[in-house]
């Protein structure tokens, strides 16, 4: 067993924030936390945060990798690499609209990764392609497809991790989100243009996350709520923000986080090939992106992604949006932990959970991350 001391700072537990803890680690899983246990390493904060591993369920690609181009485990493993200094612990590689002969390569690289234990990788995230061409964003609409017997085959073949689709429910019915439900797969509303009483149906049939609130989906209008207003209403679902400040105004997000349970929302980074790079463009399905002022374009302006990291997301929370630390390190990992039905395995720094955890400096610049016990960064 290992054990680590931390002290002159903040550590977020579900108990509350301890200002000195250690952590007792033993076959990378947390046994112990306590208050004033000696142990052969400490750490000096200086001030700054011990919060827990951030799970990032939406990760187009880092470090050079664009996961649609690079479905294999070496793949993952890269984009993994790039995300974990900035306290990525867990994540889900996410493939943006694409084949069906491609969703199966991302399924299988997956369950591969796992298998071979790649640190971080916890499930896939397939985006797309039943999905609305009014609200595609940047994805291809040559991809989008509907929802046939071989693709619900494919999807609900069980696998070693989780699996989480994004879908526009106006393409698909209810009998077809109730199976996928069914089955485990975890489905979430996004590049959609439903109304909001299409929306809370399929919410009540068994979709429970939303893909990035407020973009790539019909707006809250005062006749007209929308998917924005049906998500914003409901109490229950979890919805996913992008903090870049690029994709959602803060005044909107300061809106949607004062109407709605703190716990119901996921900060995500939506993150490109060029997180944990110097990079200034990359291709996506043969269309040019480029890097500008950290934002991701297309040609035509369209946002393509982000450059965000998960601590900048974190960091973004509690300086512009005005959250506690505590709520943002919820929102960071306890919550997408809870949305993926992992709660009993990780997203806290509690006994009997995965040790991931992440130093910050008392500005929230990330320094250390911790996977399972390890340093990974």
């Amino acid at each position: 067993m290992s054990a680590i001391r931390f002290t002159n700072g903040h550590i977020v537990t579900p108990a509350g924030v301890r200002d000195a803890a250690t952590l007792s680690v033993e076959g990378g899983l947390i046994v112990a936390i306590s208050g004033d246990a000696p142990a052969p390493e400490t750490v000096d904060l200086d001030g700054g945060w011990i919060v827990p591993g951030f799970i990032d369920t939406q990760v187009n690609g880092g470090g050079g990798v664009l996961f649609n181009d690079a479905p294999t485990v070496e793949g993952i493993a890269a984009i993994g690499r790039a995300h974990a200094p900035y306290g990525t612990t867990g994540f889900l590689p996410t493939l943006i609209s694409d084949t069906a002969e491609m969703i199966a390569k991302a399924l299988d690289a997956t369950d591969a990764a796992i298998e071979a234990g790649v640190p971080g990788v916890i499930g896939v995230h397939i985006e797309g392609p039943i999905i609305n061409v009014t609200r595609k964003g940047i994805h291809d609409p040559s991809k989008f497809r509907g929802l046939d017997e071989d693709l619900i085959a494919l999807l609900t073949r069980p696998r070693r991790g989780k699996v989480m689709l994004t879908l526009a429910p106006e393409r698909v019915s209810l009998d077809d989100i109730r199976r996928l439900h069914a089955a485990g797969v975890i489905l979430s509303i996004g590049h959609s243009d439903a109304d909001y009483d299409t929306a809370k149906a399929a919410i009540e049939a068994g979709m429970t996350g939303v893909t990035h609130l407020f973009n790539a989906m019909s707006p809250l209008q005062h006749r007209a709520p929308g998917v924005a207003g049906a998500a914003i209403e409901d109490q229950g679902i979890y919805c996913g923000l992008i903090l870049d400040g690029f994709h959602v105004h803060d005044a909107a997000v300061r809106i949607a986080v004062n109407a709605r349970p703190h716990d119901r929302f996921l900060l995500v980074t939506d993150a490109m090939p060029s997180v944990g790079t110097d990079m200034d463009s990359f291709d996506l399905h043969g269309r040019h992106i480029r890097v500008d002022g950290g934002r991701l374009l297309g040609e035509d302006g369209t946002l393509a992604g982000s450059s965000l990291d998960m601590a900048g997301a974190f960091r973004h929370a509690v300086t512009r949006i005005g959250l506690s630390h505590a709520d943002a390190a919820a929102m960071a990992a306890t919550s997408p932990a809870a949305f993926l039905g992992l709660s009993n395995e990780r997203g806290a720094l509690a006994p009997g959970l995965v040790a991931d955890w992440v130093q910050l400096t008392r500005d929230l610049q990330p320094v250390d991350t911790w996977i399972a016990g390890d340093r990974a960064a």
